[in-house]
């Protein structure tokens, strides 16, 4: 492997821009709307008011908001604008992080500070959540040393809040609830949880980072939508990503309290270091303006009307296309999402089978299992597509009607990582699958572009742990040159 470095020499700002422009030639073409993640667009009109507010603001730091004053005003009106949309009053405090992570890290380590203070005999804390809530809930629970206990959904596939009551115990900080689980896009019971929560003298924290933006315009247009903000009793943070139905530039969500009392818990300082006293708000030191500035930028161009208007095209999109699956033989949306988010599931196909021919003509779509299904996240970007959307499903679902000996193979590798896992050590079948699930559909350092066999030889490995280990490999393998580079 010959190893990266430095260029001798600068290159001309040609070169690298063309460099830089032939390297997207394999990214997704989200702004064709066939991507259904990742990516939120509110047109071109709103992407060069983010660019331009962006670049105003590109060089600022918010980690000192008494050298940029701006950037302290920017981010404390998107808080109160925030905050005033999911029902708080003027209590309501919060910061704005990079994105749903941070928020979701900010939320329990709060809850762990809040703990340390308020039931000090708690020595291993821990937090309940449905089986659906974010895997940012894992990672918090990993950085911060508090026990995740994950309960199983009801068969609605929303929050089980008398199993989550029952998981209660005295080492119990913290209950969550999703608006939505993106999963499959339900809103769990949050007026029922913050109940429980509030009976048992907990936090309660509701991670609407998919729907804080959405839903409250979902339900100024006369859809239902479950309670789940600080209206309801109970609940004391909210988190929700200004970078997906905000439509902000990426890097840019708020973490909501009920009160100061409660945020005080999250910030961090230090007195007595050399270079002076250091704190922060948030997990991160250098804070981009650009992202704080964008967001404010947004929200004051689109205001209430805007968003609305948006809510009103997504929605009518949603329903079509949610229609348009229930209608198409062996295909059906989970459950009764009340927004733009849905799963596609089967009862007698392989769903995997059916994303992949997706994938051949030109479509993403996230593949989940717990049951397999495909997962769709609409946004304005997709309101012009939903015929051909339907139209291309429609075919993809019967092309997997349709014998193949590709498939045939597929199925009987699946069939062989199944055998294997009953004789070999798990650890060994672990290392073929990730192996062989490299190979199929495909080469060349990424994943496969057809992914129903690998999908379906994961699912075969008895211990989670292994599966575990295959995907770290493959995240870094992401980050590790290639041959020859």
């Amino acid at each position: 492997m010959i190893p990266i470095r430095l260029p001798a020499a600068g290159r001309s700002k040609e070169a690298v821009l063309a460099e830089m422009q032939a390297a997207r030639a394999n990214d997704l073409r989200w702004h064709e709307g066939r991507v259904f993640s990742l990516v939120f667009f509110a047109g071109d009109e709103a992407a060069s008011l983010l660019k331009e507010a962006y670049n105003l603001f590109f060089s600022e730091n918010g980690l000192n908001p008494t050298a940029f004053p701006s950037l302290r005003r920017f981010e404390t009106e998107v808080v109160a604008m925030s905050a005033r949309l999911l029902g708080g009053d003027d209590h309501v405090v919060g910061n704005m992080t990079s994105g749903g992570t941070e928020s979701i890290l900010m939320t329990v380590l709060t809850a762990r500070e809040w703990a340390r203070a308020h039931r000090p005999g708690i020595h291993t804390p821990e937090m309940i959540l449905p089986a659906t809530a974010h895997p940012a809930f894992d990672k918090a629970a990993h950085y911060f040393g508090v026990r995740l206990v994950r309960v199983p959904v009801a068969p609605d596939l929303r929050a089980d809040v008398a199993a989550m009551q029952a998981a209660i115990t005295p080492n119990t900080i913290l209950i969550v609830g999703s608006a939505p689980a993106y999963p499959h896009g339900l809103v769990d019971p949050i007026s029922e949880l913050a109940a429980v929560a509030q009976a048992h003298g907990l936090l309660c924290h509701v991670d609407a980072c998919v729907g804080g933006f959405m839903l409250p315009f979902v339900r100024q247009l006369g859809y239902p939508v479950p309670d789940f903000d600080f209206q309801v009793p109970g609940v004391t943070s909210i988190s929700a990503d200004l970078h997906k139905y905000g439509y902000a530039a990426k890097g840019a969500s708020v973490i909501l309290y009920r009160d100061g009392a409660l945020r005080r818990h999250q910030l961090f300082a230090v007195t007595d270091w050399a270079g002076g006293i250091y704190a922060s708000p948030t997990m991160g030191g250098t804070r981009p303006g650009g992202a704080i500035a964008a967001a404010w930028a947004i929200m004051n161009y689109l205001g209430e009307e805007g968003y609305r208007r948006l809510a009103a095209q997504v929605m009518q999109a949603t329903e079509q296309i949610r229609a348009g699956i229930n209608a198409i033989d062996g295909l059906h949306v989970l459950g009764d999402p009340p927004m733009s988010l849905m799963a596609i599931a089967s009862d007698h196909l392989n769903i995997y089978e059916v994303g992949d021919e997706m994938g051949a003509r030109g479509w993403h779509l996230d593949r989940q299992q717990f049951p397999p299904t495909l997962h769709l996240t609409l946004n304005y970007a997709h309101v012009h597509q939903t015929d051909a959307f339907l139209r291309d499903l429609a075919a993809a679902t019967a092309q997997v009607r349709r014998p193949s000996l590709r498939k045939t193979l597929d199925r009987l590798l699946v069939a062989l990582a199944r055998g294997a896992a009953r004789w070999l050590p798990a650890g060994i079948v672990s290392k073929l699958t990730g192996r062989v699930s490299g190979l199929v559909g495909g080469s060349g350092g990424g994943l496969p572009e057809r992914s129903a066999a690998m999908y379906g030889m994961m699912g075969s490995l008895p211990n989670r742990g292994d599966l575990k280990e295959v995907v770290l490999d493959l995240v870094e393998g992401f980050t590790t040159p290639p041959p020859g580079r």
